[in-house]
């Protein structure tokens, strides 16, 4: 395995599923980790659990509510304040729900979440991770990936339907990771996104209704292990045979065609996020 005893890697959404499997893969190649959470104690007990199995005692909880801005940039503070270094960012963080919620700033719920957070906590890390170069950007996308309309990704005017909100935010991972790849070129730091297969996971038997209690049906028929949907994480997040790769779609740890290319899109989509997150891009 990698020695990663000198790396300091920051998962969101790790208490849990594909983050929890991966901060239990980098933890025991020896790296120091933060593990952000959204619950207090279901993170603290991930992260007690993860230190006693793994032996590896730098393990380290910060808890915070990615669908608030407030939150994401508190967190980015704190995270800039405890750690002179940041080797990988792993954007996992995920949620969906079957009908329309709005996060403490309005926003819908899944694309506050799965995209304004991961925009957001990367452009404030930007600096640390290219002080600490080489460095990785590494975002959990998705094959269930479509419909993004750049004139209502919070469904304002289209009728709700939390499968499509949660598509077209994993369409949206995709196409900011390649405006961010082209934007990081020459610092060192390096972005790749991500679909880690139907996974077996608890995102769909939270999001009520019955298409959650299907995809989660499916998925205990059909999933693969966490464990196995982290692993194309863990080989972003450590392998030296992608040192220096940037913007790639990755699957089973192979390099994968993605569909959703195209640097003018890219670049609006890119300019709604700071737009709605009120930072320069």
């Amino acid at each position: 395995m990698t020695d990663l005893s000198a790396r300091t890697i920051v998962v969101t959404g790790a208490n849990s599923g594909i983050g929890y499997e991966t901060v239990r893969a980098l933890a025991g190649m020896g790296a120091r980790v933060v593990m952000v959470c959204r619950d207090p104690v279901r993170g603290e007990a991930a992260r007690a659990a993860l230190a006693r199995e793994t032996g590896n005692a730098r393990l380290e909880l910060e808890v915070a509510d990615l669908s608030s801005q407030a939150e994401v940039r508190a967190l980015a503070d704190r995270l800039a304040a405890r750690c002179d270094r940041l080797d990988v960012l792993v954007n996992n963080a995920g949620t969906w729900s079957s009908s329309r919620q709005e996060s403490a700033d309005g926003v819908e719920r899944t694309w506050a979440t799965n995209q304004l957070a991961y925009f957001l906590l990367t452009e404030r890390l930007r600096p640390l991770l290219a002080r600490s170069a080489p460095a990785r950007i590494v975002t959990v996308a998705s094959d269930l990936a479509r419909g993004l309309d750049l004139g209502d990704v919070e469904f304002r005017r289209r009728p709700y339907d939390g499968v499509a909100a949660y598509a077209q935010s994993k369409q949206a991972n995709r196409m900011w990771t390649w405006a961010l790849a082209r934007r990081l070129a020459g610092t060192g730091v390096t972005a790749n996104a991500l679909h880690p297969g139907g996974v077996n996971t608890p995102l769909f038997s939270k999001g009520g209704g019955w298409k959650s209690w299907a995809g989660a049906a499916y998925g205990k028929l059909f999933g693969k292990t966490a464990a196995d949907g982290a692993s194309t994480v863990v080989h972003l997040a450590s392998s030296p045979a992608v040192e220096g790769v940037s913007g790639r779609f990755w699957i089973d740890s192979r390099e994968a065609p993605c569909r959703f290319r195209g640097e003018a899109q890219e670049d609006a989509l890119h300019r709604l996020c700071a737009n709605m997150t009120g930072t320069d891009g």
